[in-house]
């Protein structure tokens, strides 16, 4: 147990620095813990460290999924919803079958099971990868939604065709009619359970005295009961999760005090941080032990077949997307589509950013050791070499060129996509005035008789004064930004002086520790909101 302890205590620490190191350089942690990883496995005397697929699916996913779908906009993926759909289920399908035919070309003995189930492993870019990489880069909201809409749901199509190609590949036995009905009803099903664990969540959430605490903890818990009772009835887990999220995200303001959502907003990103750190250098250290077992082809035949093989899954993500474009564009003429001329531009940067990650990992990993029989499942190491492989260029390669691609593509803001200080400048003067007419109306009497009331309602006129007409004039938003900040940032600075002053006061009696740090809360949240709103 205490080596346990202190292999995870290392190991935390270990990515800790790299991370570190990575922000000093200026890359996307995924990229460069997956780097390090690989060369530290190469190194004489560094234990193996294989990893178990429970780990994944069990500990790790329903955790990253959970937190990805809160972070996820509902009306973002309801309005993408044709093109979020097709990308799950369309490119997936079309990259799993592509992958299996150029296998079974490669493969010597190979088997369209296993071209199958190669395609399922590799054909979903991943939730985690997506979500670590895309934080990195500045892209239009449209895409981005797009994106990561897709890597949520794309995983229950991937993982249901594994099913059915591991299953031929053990039985001998496969129907496509089967396997179709198979994943209406897994992921149907998979939905269902989702939301009515949302429905329960809530019911306690909003009618049981919680705490934030109480809150957390629930939240916690949340994903992984979803989870284990999907997988459990044969449904997807992943989908089930997603959905649940989903929920429990959109009903946030009615359920939650605004403790509850501080709180969860503070853990939730570290927990979520660790565990995609952990993964993406165990990804990167698995891969020379993996490379010593395969034994079928040479080392350099392996590679070469794995290189083409990442190659294919590159080339037919892309095709899918301009394809879509194509498509989109024709359908525009019969339909309402939410973007009728998608172009170039934007199809460049979502067939690009297709990263592998977490769920091809663990689905690799999970196949089995023998077939019935007593018999060594075909191909397993060879399967686990080319996923790893998969696994690395793509993130490695497609993520380090990602940010390079989008300042030179220039991808382009969807319809109707307004910027983020435009939207910010009209909920702000909104809410300014809702507050000067609540006040107004409703404690005319405070207003008069109370200075601090007072003083909030000519600050809120002042306020209004400035932002009238910023709204409709570029020139005016422009320096009224300016103007905000500026004073943003003397308000930091101002924070920070207080602090300073603050810590005086542990050196002089009568003052309690547990009344300073209450106070210390209030300039934390204070310059935390001010540094907010300056990004």
């Amino acid at each position: 147990m205490h080596e346990l302890l202190l292999l995870c205590i290392g190991l935390i620490l270990s990515i800790s620095f790299l991370v570190l190191l990575a922000r000093k350089l200026r890359i996307a942690y995924p990229i460069f813990l997956v780097l390090a990883g690989l060369a530290l496995g190469f190194l004489p005397g560094i234990p193996n460290m294989r990893i178990n697929p429970d780990l994944v699916f069990l500990v790790i996913l329903p955790p990253i999924l959970f937190d990805a779908a809160q972070n996820s906009s509902w009306r973002a993926m309801w309005r993408w919803r044709r093109i979020i759909l097709v990308m799950a289920i369309g490119f997936v399908l079309f990259t799993a079958t592509a992958v299996a035919f150029v296998a079974c070309w490669l493969i010597p003995g190979f088997t369209m099971a296993e071209g199958f189930l190669l395609g399922a492993i590799i054909s979903p870019p991943d939730a985690a990868a997506a979500t670590a990489v895309l934080q990195y880069i500045r892209l239009p909201k449209g895409l981005v939604a797009i994106l990561e809409g897709e890597s949520l749901l794309n995983d229950a199509t991937s993982l249901t065709v594994y099913r059915f190609a591991l299953a031929a590949i053990l039985t001998s036995n496969f129907s496509w009619g089967n396997a179709i009905g198979g994943f209406v009803l897994v992921s149907l099903s998979g939905i269902a359970i989702g939301l009515v664990f949302g429905l329960v969540f809530y019911a306690i959430y909003k009618w049981l005295p919680t705490s934030s605490n109480l809150d957390f903890a629930l939240s916690l818990v949340l994903p992984y009961l979803i989870y284990l009772t999907a997988e459990g009835l044969h449904s997807s887990g992943v989908l089930a999760v997603v959905a649940g999220g989903l929920f429990i995200a959109y009903q946030n303001h009615s359920i939650f005090s605004h403790s509850s959502r501080l709180k969860a907003n503070a853990i939730w990103p570290a927990i979520v941080f660790i565990l995609n750190a952990v993964i993406f250098f165990l990804i990167g250290l698995q891969l020379p032990d993996i490379s010593r077992m395969i034994k079928v082809v040479s080392l350099g035949h392996s590679i070469t077949i794995a290189l083409i093989i990442a190659l294919t899954v590159i080339l037919v993500r892309m095709l899918s997307a301009y394809s879509s474009s194509v498509f989109t564009r024709f359908i525009s003429r019969y339909i309402t589509v939410a973007q009728s001329h998608p172009g170039w531009r934007n199809p460049t940067i979502i067939g690009w950013a297709g990263m592998r990650g977490v769920v091809s990992l663990a689905s690799a990993i999970a196949i089995p050791l023998m077939i019935p029989g007593g018999q060594a499942f075909p191909h397993r190491n060879l399967l686990l070499f080319i996923t790893f492989v998969v696994i690395i260029v793509t993130l490695v390669g497609q993520g380090f060129m990602l940010p390079w691609l989008v300042h030179k593509v220039k991808p382009d803001y969807l319809i109707d996509e307004s910027p983020d200080d435009q939207q910010l400048l009209q909920i702000d003067i909104q809410l300014m005035k809702a507050a000067k007419v609540h006040l107004e109306n409703k404690y005319g009497d405070d207003v008069a008789a109370n200075a601090l009331v007072r003083n909030k309602l000519d600050l809120l006129r002042c306020k209004l004064t400035l932002y009238r007409d910023t709204d409709l004039d570029e020139e005016k938003r422009a320096e009224l930004n300016r103007m905000l900040t500026r004073f943003k940032r003397v308000m930091v600075e101002i924070t920070e002086h207080q602090r300073k002053e603050l810590h005086t006061f542990r050196h002089k009696d009568h003052f309690d520790d547990d009344v300073i740090a209450l106070i210390e809360r209030r300039l934390d949240l204070e310059e935390e909101r001010l540094e907010e709103e300056e990004e």
